[in-house]
């Protein structure tokens, strides 16, 4: 085990916090239900530093670190945009020790959640700066778009499922939208353009749905072990949107 992975344990909180982790599983059963959006957001939260009708499930190794300092530069920099296209998203993954299987895992996170049009707008109204379409979305599915949801380009603020019919249930149907050209993101159609990444594809739709959320999770864990700060670098934090004073 590396130096950075050993700071890392289940039961970190053990002495200090005793039920930490059952306080926030308890604290996300009680909320989800009611908004369904806190899944995709607490996923999202954990790609950035699920407790949804049959998700996967996994034991989170706690005592990573908080930085003192945030950049969103830092985040630009790192974290693959919406417009990603293959060759970005493989070398952004590899750059944090993830390969071509978990970019097709993580990716299925978008199996849940909601994204603004002006993630993808482009690809229905200028997706190469000439009022142009994006070729490899489904024409039906961008026409359906355009006149229901992201009625314009400058459109910032509607919101689109990004799982159309079950985004608020973890499965594999994200990964069938993407063989019928229906991935929302550039970076969702990206993954079939791949023959690696279309084979990872292939093989979790034809395989039972547990495989894909025990797959799923061990990529979660590999991801939380990316970048793990050690010793005096970095704080646990009193409260989560603050700085320790």
């Amino acid at each position: 085990m590396g130096s950075t992975e050993a700071q890392l344990q289940l039961g970190f909180y053990s002495s200090s916090c005793p039920n930490a982790e059952r306080i926030v599983q308890d604290y996300v059963n009680r909320h989800i239900h009611n908004a369904p959006s806190l899944a995709a957001a607490i996923i999202r939260m954990h790609f950035h530093d699920c407790f949804v009708r049959g998700g996967p499930f996994w034991r989170v190794p706690t005592g990573r670190r908080d930085g003192t300092i945030s950049r969103s530069s830092e985040a630009l920099n790192n974290i693959p945009p919406p417009t990603s296209n293959f060759t970005n998203l493989q070398r952004l993954f590899a750059n944090q020790g993830l390969d071509l299987k978990d970019l097709v895992l993580l990716s299925g996170a978008h199996t849940i959640g909601v994204a603004h049009c002006s993630s993808f707008s482009n690809r229905l109204y200028n997706f190469t700066g000439v009022g142009d379409q994006d070729p490899a979305l489904d024409s039906e599915y961008a026409a359906n778009l355009k006149a229901r949801k992201c009625r314009s380009l400058s459109d910032n603020t509607t919101i689109v499922e990004m799982d159309p019919g079950s985004f608020r249930t973890f499965d594999l149907s994200y990964y069938s939208l993407l063989l019928k050209r229906r991935g929302l993101f550039q970076s969702d159609s990206a993954l079939t353009t791949n023959s690696a990444t279309l084979t990872f594809v292939n093989q979790l739709l034809q395989g039972p749905l547990q495989n894909f959320f025990g797959e799923f999770a061990n990529s979660m864990e590999k991801m939380g072990r990316v970048n793990v700060k050690t010793g005096t670098t970095g704080e646990i934090r009193k409260h989560c949107a603050f700085v320790n004073s």
